[in-house]
């Protein structure tokens, strides 16, 4: 079991989390425009890289978003930070 720090909570068990996506993903806009084959590109078709990872997760428990930064080779957690415009 693993232990991830939420910025706003601190250290939980990582079952409290749940991935949401890649972190600098932007959604295509506008929606009018965007094709299927763009939309669910954009949906499903994450980088996954070996190494290094920046990625959007959730607490559970209080609701916030927030960045972390992981090797998910080693599964080393390397920073969690909160999100634009949110304050730890």
């Amino acid at each position: 079991m693993q232990i991830f720090k939420c910025p706003f909570c601190g250290p939980r068990d990582e079952t409290e989390f749940h991935f949401a996506a890649e972190a600098g993903k932007h959604r295509p806009e506008p929606a009018e425009t965007v094709t299927d084959e763009a939309w669910a590109d954009y949906l499903y078709m994450n980088d996954a890289p070996k190494g290094t990872a920046c990625e959007v997760w959730v607490h559970l428990t209080c609701g916030e978003f927030f960045v972390m930064e992981r090797d998910t080779v080693t599964r080393e957690i390397i920073s969690t930070a909160a999100g634009p415009g949110r304050q730890e």
